[in-house]
Order: structure tokens, then C-alpha cells, then sequence
């Protein structure tokens, strides 16, 4: 390696320093982020990372430098976002341009919202145009929301290409390697040299980064409550912790800084909200009742082997044919069928439902549902007790009501459902609601969920005693 060469490698190591000195003086909350990727210099990629290293082209980092000041500031930022949102952890089957994308927009509208002098690189001006086209489409710029957005429109390879011209800082390749391929990436110098020539003058800097390194794994020590409990550095998990650490500090203790970052909240919040299983969820109004299956708990293998053994056909105790168990009998699913309801949604959300309930583990041989329709007041109560009469129901299915919301007459009809002695052991009503209506004052016997779909703000008001659940539309999918 040659002085010229020794010297563009020292400088663009200078020019990255500087980078992350200044986000760390600008942006407080990052400084977990910032201390978790360690350069390294692989020449085939300009900029690049996989959660655990940052890896740069020393001469590509001095011509972004020269050309624009603000470039390498925004740059190291985008990468960090990157890590932030988790969007390297992905399945490998996503479509790849159009993951790439939206992946690149979201960030970058993220970092125009911060208002950052320091990162005003000159291709900020001309995004703004873009941003404001695409948040009339797709409303939130979220890296989900405009992923399935682009998959909607189904836009080309090119168009995609074209597109992502505009927002680009780094390359993704690394997202969808295979840890083989990485080693190969980041051991095997692209010139030729050994390594001990290719780790001249790293020293300092890989030292610097062990040391934040091993503090912030000490931390993550202390804070789980013993050694081996942090996750490795740059894993999935252990930017979830410090994703949902920036999300707490920015709508807590950073709140000037975070005046200007709704948009990385909006990130924030939609990587980080909690995830719902919905079959798990259904068990919550499950109730018990005795079915005809051996009670492994209670019965001795030992003792029924050896009389088999001894006297040939003759166990030496019966297997217990009875065993508790809780399955869902019975079962109330609301639907709220004012104006703004979608149909297709509607029937979705029930067949996903019915779905979950006749599965063999959930459901006894005999199921009571009442799927009641309701907008300002009862449109439809149909019942349903096996899978031809569901079968029938979806295939007739019709949308009834389309009025304003009141979700009082459900609670109203249900009361006299169970006085009647329709329902005799109904552990829960679901409410499937796209909008906000009159609740009742007064708590219900029973369980009682408000399932509300994902939209711009889930800004969902429901009564204390109601459990609130927001499910995407991929949720209901299968």
C-alpha cells in the first residue's frame, strides 16, 4: 500500500468520525445507535450494512465529502435509520426493488423531517416533490405502507430503479446475504493485498468500537440481570432494544428534539407496535368443558405397559377417557355495518374468525355463533352451529344497515340472548369496528374486544373495561 493510498484511507476514516461526531452533538438519542456499527472498508460497496458493521469505500466517501459537505452526514444517518426501523432483518422472499425502496423513502422523509442543517445534502431538494405525490397516495411513509403500495401498483424493475435514483446513500446487498457470503465479503480484499496491508492503520478505530461495544453489552448485562442475557451486538434483537429505547426517549425525555421527527416516530411506531396472533388471542374466551381424550397428565405409562407385558391383553390400569380442557362453545361476533364499512373486509375478518374457531383444539363438536350485524340498531342476527350452515352464511352473505354507529343495541340484544337462555355459557363478544360510536356506561358479564383495523392514526378510544385490538389487513390474510 503506498503513501497516496495509506492517506485516502486515513482521511475518509476522519471524514466518517466526523460524521458521527456530529449526529451524536445533534441528535442525543441516537448515541446507542451510533455506537453499535463498526467501519470497515470494503471497496466494492459505497456505503452498506447488516446491523453490525459499517462498510465503506474510502474514496467514495472523499467524493461524496467533496462534492457536498452534507452528504457523508447524511449518509452515515440514512445507514443508522436503516438499523433503527430493522429493515435489514427481512424475509428473503420480499420483492427486492420494491422493498429497497420504500425502505430508502422512508428514511429519507425521516431525515427531511428533522430539519438537520448539518445533513442537508443538495438530493434533499429534490425529493420534496416526490414526498408530497406519495403521501397523498399512501398517506404515512412508512416503509410497510409504501411496500404495499409499490406491490399494488405493480411497477416495473425500471420504474422502481428509476425511482430509488432519487433517495439512494447506500447499498443493500448486504440485507440479503448468506453468512458465508458476508464472511467472503468482509476477509477478502478486493485489491489483492493481504491483511495484514489491508488493516493498516484500523487499529485505533476497531480498538475505539470494541470499547463501545463491550460497555453497551455491560449495560444490556445489567439491565436483563445477568451475564449472557444481552443479545450480540447488531442482532435483530438487540436493535428491537434500542429501536424501542429511542421510541421511549423521543415521546418522553427528548421531547425538543423530537419535535421535528414525527416522521421517525411514525417509523418508530409501526416496527415496534406490538404484534398479535389472532388464534391466541381468540383463546382468551375460550371456556372449559369436558371431551373424550386420554388425560396424559393423570395417566402411568409404567404401570399400563407392565400389565400388558404380564398378563398379556390386560393393563394394569384404564386410561383416564375423560380430560378438562378450555375450547369455545359459544361466541358473539359483532360487525359494525355503518356507512364506512367495506364488505369484502367484513367477510374476511368472519371467515378468519370461523377459521380459527373450528380448529380441533378450539372448538367443541357443537358451537354456538351469533353473528350479529349492527349499525344504529340491530340489522341481522344469523346463527350459525356447523360448517354448512358457515358455508352457506359467507356464501350469502350481505352487508345490512350502512347507517350511523351505536354499539349499545348489540350489548342491549345480547343481554336478552342470555336472559332467553340462547347463550348459556358465553365467555366473550367480539366488536369488528372501522369507526367510533356510543358505548355502553355500564360493563358487560362478559369479555368484550373492540378489533379495529390499522389505519393513519389508530387513535382508538375505547371504555376501560374493553380490551382494544388493531389488526393489520395481512393479519386477516389465510
Amino acid at each position: 500500500m503506498d503513501e497516496n493510498e495509506k492517506r485516502i484511507i486515513t482521511l475518509a476514516r476522519e471524514v466518517l468520525r466526523l460524521s458521527r461526531n456530529t449526529l451524536l452533538v445533534n441528535l442525543r438519542f441516537l448515541d446507542a445507535a451510533l455506537s453499535r456499527l463498526e467501519p470497515k472498508e470494503i471497496a466494492e460497496l459505497s456505503f452498506a450494512t447488516d446491523g453490525r458493521v459499517l462498510a465503506y469505500d474510502p474514496r467514495h466517501v472523499l467524493k461524496c465529502y467533496r462534492d457536498d459537505r452534507a452528504a457523508p452526514v447524511r449518509d452515515y444517518l440514512h445507514i443508522v435509520m436503516h438499523c433503527i426501523f430493522r429493515h435489514m432483518f427481512i424475509n428473503t422472499l420480499v420483492d427486492r426493488p420494491a422493498w429497497d425502496l420504500a425502505c430508502d423513502i422512508a428514511v429519507e422523509y425521516s431525515i427531511s423531517q428533522l430539519n438537520l442543517k448539518a445533513a442537508a445534502a443538495t438530493r434533499s431538494g429534490m425529493q420534496t416533490k416526490e414526498f408530497a405525490r406519495l403521501q397523498k397516495e399512501v398517506g404515512k411513509l412508512t416503509a410497510e405502507k409504501l411496500y404495499r403500495f409499490f406491490l399494488d401498483e405493480k411497477l416495473s424493475p425500471a420504474k422502481l430503479a428509476a425511482l430509488r435514483g432519487l433517495f439512494y446513500a447506500d447499498d443493500h446487498e448486504l440485507w440479503y446475504m448468506s453468512e458465508e457470503e458476508k464472511q467472503a465479503q468482509n476477509t477478502l480484499s478486493p485489491d489483492g493485498e493481504d491483511e495484514e496491508q489491508k488493516n493498516h492503520g484500523q487499529g485505533e478505530s476497531e480498538e475505539t468500537y470494541a470499547e463501545m461495544n463491550a460497555a453497551v453489552t455491560a449495560d444490556g448485562e445489567e439491565e436483563t440481570g445477568g451475564e449472557g442475557d444481552a443479545p450480540p451486538i447488531g442482532s435483530e434483537e438487540d436493535w428491537t432494544k434500542v429501536s424501542e429505547q429511542i421510541q421511549m426517549d423521543m415521546e418522553t425525555f427528548s421531547k425538543e428534539q423530537g419535535q421535528n421527527a414525527g416522521a421517525m416516530l411514525q417509523n418508530l411506531r409501526e416496527v415496534n407496535r406490538e404484534k398479535y396472533d389472532y388464534a391466541e388471542f381468540l383463546k382468551r374466551f375460550a371456556v372449559r368443558g369436558e371431551v373424550m381424550r386420554i388425560n396424559d397428565d393423570e395417566f402411568d405409562y409404567v404401570y399400563y405397559t407392565y400389565g400388558l407385558r404380564l398378563f398379556r391383553k390386560m393393563p394394569l390400569v384404564e386410561p383416564l377417557e375423560y380430560k378438562e380442557v378450555k375450547r369455545i362453545r359459544e361466541f358473539v361476533v359483532a360487525i359494525d355495518t355503518s356507512g364506512s364499512v367495506e364488505g369484502d373486509t367484513v367477510q374476511t375478518f368472519v371467515q378468519k374468525t370461523w377459521n380459527i374457531l373450528k380448529q380441533s383444539e378450539s372448538y367443541f363438536k357443537k358451537i354456538n355463533l351469533h353473528i350479529i350485524q349492527c349499525d344504529a340498531s340491530i340489522q341481522e342476527d344469523a346463527k350459525v352451529t356447523s360448517q354448512e350452515e358457515f358455508d352457506e352464511y359467507i356464501r350469502t352473505m350481505k352487508i345490512r344497515g350502512l347507517g350511523g354507529t351505536d354499539f349499545r343495541p348489540v350489548f342491549r340484544y345480547v343481554d336478552e340472548l342470555l336472559n332467553a337462555k340462547e347463550l348459556r355459557n358465553l365467555k366473550g363478544l367480539i366488536y369488528f369496528t372501522d369507526g367510533r360510536g356510543t358505548f355502553p356506561e355500564k360493563k358487560p358479564d362478559y369479555e368484550t374486544a373492540f378489533v379495529f383495523l390499522d389505519n393513519e392514526d389508530n387513535n382508538y378510544d375505547v371504555p376501560p373495561w374493553a380490551i382494544r385490538l388493531v389488526l393489520r389487513r395481512e393479519d386477516l390474510q389465510g
